[in-house]
């Protein structure tokens, strides 16, 4: 095979992907659920709410994958968020049953060929990274057989009245300018500050949580943290999109304080749909810039949730 046709052959497998992940979000943002929302707590979710990891190395999934695997887990009823590749699984000493189809995932990223970086050291310019996209398939514990007993175990959830505590010392960890008072929740960027009305302002107290959460997640776009484009006016295409990244940077904090996430901004659906169908890519860009500030985020989180950190960490 020629090294053109390799070229051609791994650009058609990225289109495909992101089209197949694209079509299938639309779909269900269309039926009114939000991937990044699951029914987590109820008859339909088996599974307990935390990031999807991998069994082997414990490390959690990011990006696109959590959308992935959570709507996996609730597509499939399975009991735990715990997944293997096929090699893993043997390694463990188990094997997936006989009949059972793997789920895919992806990993995303760039690298500079020698060749370029000896052009670029040579003229005295910038070598360019070639973007590559690498499919795994995995396969959630539920679908395999003899894995040592606690290859699966889902760890505990906080217990009640430590989450609140949590995530107030997490906002105040992060240094963000957060304001608590008025009657609107929202991230100034040209003075770069978060104002949250009073927890008395909300029926229920989890929600001044869940809402926290999402207004530093577009406070950490700032350029003096992680420079997102933050420059979108109010109702533009490109506000939407930012109010995507934080949506699911709130849902991925949630998911590992023990937090159920809920939708903030159902009302930008038609903006998101708009979004979708215009660029493939989308979604699996919104969802990377989420991965990346909930990780900002949890990266301070107190001594005590270290074990969360470091975890988080090893996957960067």
């Amino acid at each position: 095979m020629s090294r053109s046709t390799t070229r051609d052959h791994s650009g058609a497998d990225r289109t495909s992907f992101y089209d197949d992940i694209t079509n299938k979000i639309i779909a269900e943002l269309e039926a009114g659920r939000f991937p990044w929302v699951q029914p987590w707590g109820t008859p339909s979710a088996k599974a307990q709410l935390a990031l999807p990891k991998n069994a082997s190395t414990s490390r959690p999934y990011s990006g696109i994958n959590v959308l992935i695997l959570w709507g996996k887990v609730i597509e499939k009823g399975y009991s735990g968020q715990s997944w293997l590749t096929y090699r893993q699984t043997a390694a463990l000493g188990g094997h997936v049953r006989e009949g059972e189809r793997g789920t895919t995932v992806v990993y995303a990223d760039r690298f500079i060929p020698d060749d370029a970086k000896r052009r670029a050291a040579q003229n005295g310019g910038e070598a360019r990274a070639i973007p590559f996209l690498k499919r795994f398939t995995v396969f959630n514990t539920d679908q395999c057989n003899n894995l040592p007993d606690d290859i699966a175990t889902a760890a505990p959830p906080p217990p009640p009245g430590t989450i609140e505590p949590r995530v107030e010392a997490l906002i105040k960890a992060t240094g963000i300018d957060f304001r608590i008072g008025g009657n609107r929740a929202y991230y100034n960027p040209s003075q770069d500050y978060v104002q949250v009305p009073p927890p008395a302002a909300f029926f229920e107290p989890i929600n001044w949580h869940r809402t926290a959460l999402h207004e530093c997640g577009h406070a950490v776009g700032h350029p003096s943290r992680l420079n997102r484009d933050l420059t979108g006016s109010f109702g533009s295409r490109k506000y939407a999109f930012e109010e995507l990244v934080a949506e699911m940077a709130a849902a991925f904090c949630c998911a590992s304080l023990g937090i159920t996430p809920t939708v903030r901004h159902a009302d930008y659906i038609a903006s998101w749909l708009d979004a979708l169908r215009e660029d493939n890519r989308a979604i699996v860009r919104a969802a990377s810039l989420a991965s990346k500030a909930a990780d900002y985020l949890l990266d301070f989180l107190p001594q005590a949730d270290e074990a969360i950190v470091s975890t988080r960490r090893a996957v960067a």
